[in-house]
């Protein structure tokens, strides 16, 4: 199957790209907050590195229960730094405690992170046509707002270039190239 460029790296790759990037997220905040996480935890890194410690984070992160998550104390924090199932840097372990205690106030404001992040898109997947991967943009208008506005809600580590990641990963726009078969079929699913 001809895939989008980026996928061929490692198994693992290919099987997320062939069966979850780009895949609409609905109704799930706990994978909604993975995702998230896991996209903050990218920057600086590449994704195949993320995806090789993503059942360690899993385990680390109580599943993504954001209720559980936002209970971590600084002790747990600091035994997460030894752990190396996952990314071990300060920054990004905090802001993963921070962000799951801005999930709940967000979930209190708005009732549902999804539906909040879904509202930057009007609840509907923006449809690309790229025939290249060089014509993906790094960040646009949509994930320098979604940026801004969780910014000001108490996210850290989610910048408009890692907003713009997770709005791919999690089926708010299309990027997969018109030539890979997951086009058609991701957006058969919007």
């Amino acid at each position: 199957m001809p895939r989008c460029p980026w996928a061929e790296v490692s198994d693992l790759d290919r099987l997320y790209h062939d069966q979850e990037w780009g895949v609409p997220i609905r109704g799930d905040d706990h994978l909604a907050f993975e995702m998230l996480t896991l996209e903050g935890a990218q920057a600086g890194l590449s994704w195949s590195t993320v995806l090789a410690k993503r059942e360690g984070y899993r385990r680390c992160f109580a599943g993504f229960d954001p209720a559980k998550v936002a209970r971590f104390t600084d002790k747990r924090v600091e035994k997460l730094l030894a752990d190396p199932a996952i990314i071990r840097h300060r920054g990004k372990i905090e802001s993963t405690v921070g962000n799951a205690r801005a999930v709940l106030d967000l979930q209190d404001a708005e009732g549902s992170l999804c539906d909040y992040l879904w509202s930057f898109v009007d609840g509907r997947p923006i449809q690309n046509r790229l025939k290249s991967i060089a014509e993906a943009p790094e960040h646009t208008p949509i994930s320098t707002a979604m940026s801004k506005e969780l910014k000001r809600r108490g996210f850290r580590f989610l910048g408009p270039t890692t907003c713009y990641a997770f709005m791919q990963a999690a089926g708010m726009v299309n990027d997969h190239l018109v030539s890979c078969p997951r086009h058609k079929v991701v957006k058969g699913l919007s």
